[in-house]
C-alpha cells in the first residue's frame, strides 16, 4: 500500500513542535515527506537539541499518521537539530568616547620588548606632527607611562563636564595622559582580580574629559588576557599595533598577540608589527651594525602573517635613558632616533587611514563566562 504525501502533510498539520504555536507544517518543520510503499520517512528540523522534546515530537509524529492515515504505515522520523542564529542578540555596538576619532592599542606578545616605549614615542611624534594625541596606560599592574611622560608625582584633577565630575587626564609634551599609576604609591603593588581592574579601566576610560583627540593609543600590558579583553570589550579599537623584538622567543609570543587582534570573534584589525631593538650600533662605529637578538625577524613575521610591518628602532642607550627621565627620544630634532619614530608613526597613521576607508567601524566584543573560561562573542 503506497500513502498519498498530501494525506501525510494534512495530518501533520494537527500536531505542533513543543513551545511553537503553528503547527509543524506551516512553521517550517517538516523539511520533506517520502512515501515508498508502506513505509513514510519524515524529516523534520527542530531548534532545540534536547532529548526529550526530540523523542517526544518523533512519537506524536508516528501516533498522528497511524491514527489519521493509516496504522499499517511504517513511519521512521528523521529530526535534525538547528539552532536559531543568535547574532543579533549578541551584537553590540562600540561604544566610543565622545569626542575620540581613533583608539589605538599597543601590545606585545612578551614583557620586556619596548612597548610602552614605542607608545610614549609615537605619543609624542604624534604630536609633533600636529595631532590631538591621548595615551591611556593600560597597564595595570605595571604602569609606566607616567614615568615616561615625567608626571609621575602628577595628580588628574577634577573638572565639571555638562554637570558631571570629571577626571581632568595629565598633559605633558602635549599629550594627554591617563594611568592607574596616579592613584598608586611608588612602592604599592596593585593586586587586583580581573573584574577589579576592568572596573578602574572603564573609569579611566569614561569618567575622564579626553575632550578632542585624533588618536588615543593605548598601552596595554604584556601577554593575551582579562585585561585585553576588558579593553576590546568597553572600546571599539580602531587598529593594534603589535611590538615585538627580532628573537625567535619574542616573534613567538608576538605571532600569539596578533592571533588574538585576528580571532574570528575579536577581529581588530592589525596595522603592523614595530621591531624594537633591531640593531646596535656603536658610537664609535656609527656605520657598523650588529645584530644582537637577530636579523629581520619582525619584517619576517609580518611577512608570514601577511600584515604591515611599520618599521624598526635601534638598540640605542639614549632611548632608555630619555624614557628614564620622562622625555621620550622623539622629541629630538634632527637625530636618527626621531627619524625612526616618525617613519613608524607616518606608517601607523597611513595604515589607520587604510584601515578607515576600507572597513567598517571595529565593535566592541561581548564577553561571557562559560566552565570557568572566557568566551568572546561579536
Amino acid at each position: 500500500m503506497k500513502f498519498n504525501k498530501q494525506d501525510i502533510l494534512k495530518a501533520l498539520e494537527t500536531i505542533s513542535l513543543a513551545g511553537e504555536g503553528e503547527n509543524m507544517v506551516a512553521s517550517g518543520a517538516v523539511l520533506n515527506v517520502i512515501t515508498f510503499a508502506n513505509e513514510v520517512i519524515v524529516d523534520v528540523k527542530m531548534t532545540t537539541p534536547a532529548m526529550h522534546i526530540k523523542k517526544r515530537a518523533e512519537a506524536d509524529i508516528i501516533k498522528t499518521i497511524k491514527e489519521k492515515v493509516s496504522n499499517e504505515a511504517d513511519v521512521k522520523v528523521n529530526i535534525k537539530v538547528e539552532a536559531p542564529a543568535k547574532e543579533n542578540a549578541n551584537l553590540i555596538k562600540g561604544k566610543p568616547v565622545p569626542g575620540i576619532k581613533n583608539i589605538v592599542a599597543v601590545a606585545s606578545g612578551k614583557g620586556g620588548v619596548g612597548k610602552s616605549t614605542v607608545t610614549a614615542n609615537l605619543a609624542v611624534t604624534l604630536a609633533k606632527m600636529g595631532f590631538k594625541v591621548g595615551v591611556l596606560d593600560a597597564d595595570i599592574y605595571g604602569p609606566s607611562i607616567p614615568l615616561m611622560f615625567d608626571v609621575f608625582n602628577e595628580r588628574p584633577l577634577s573638572v565639571n563636564v555638562d554637570g558631571k565630575s570629571k577626571m581632568k587626564p595629565v598633559e605633558s609634551h602635549g599629550v594627554k595622559v591617563l594611568s592607574i599609576g596616579f592613584f598608586t604609591k611608588p612602592n604599592q603593588a596593585v593586586i587586583w582580580r580581573g573584574p577589579m581592574a576592568s572596573k578602574a579601566l572603564n573609569q579611566l576610560i569614561f569618567d575622564a574629559a579626553w575632550g578632542e583627540l585624533d588618536f588615543m593609543l593605548v598601552d596595554l600590558p604584556p601577554g593575551t588576557g582579562d585585561i585585553h579583553l576588558s579593553i576590546m570589550q568597553s572600546l571599539p579599537i580602531t587598529g593594534a599595533v603589535v611590538v615585538s623584538t627580532p628573537q625567535t622567543v619574542a616573534l613567538a609570543d608576538a605571532r600569539k598577540g596578533v592571533a588574538m587582534f585576528q580571532q574570528e570573534n575579536i577581529q581588530v584589525p592589525v596595522l603592523g608589527v614595530v621591531e624594537n631593538m633591531s640593531y646596535f650600533t656603536p658610537a664609535e662605529l656609527p656605520d657598523n651594525k650588529y645584530y644582537i637578538f637577530g636579523n629581520g625577524g619582525a619584517k619576517n613575521l609580518s611577512e608570514d602573517l601577511e600584515i604591515p610591518f611599520l618599521g624598526e628602532v635601534p638598540l640605542v642607550q639614549s632611548i632608555r635613558e630619555a624614557g628614564d627621565v620622562g622625555r621620550p627620544a622623539a622629541l629630538q630634532t634632527a637625530s636618527p632616533i626621531a627619524d625612526a619614530f616618525e617613519e613608524i608613526t607616518k606608517n601607523v597613521v597611513s595604515e589607520t587611514v587604510k584601515r578607515n576607508q576600507n572597513l567598517p567601524p571595529t565593535e566592541a566584543i561581548k564577553i561571557t563566562t562559560m566552565a570557568g573560561c572566557s568566551a568572546v562573542q561579536k
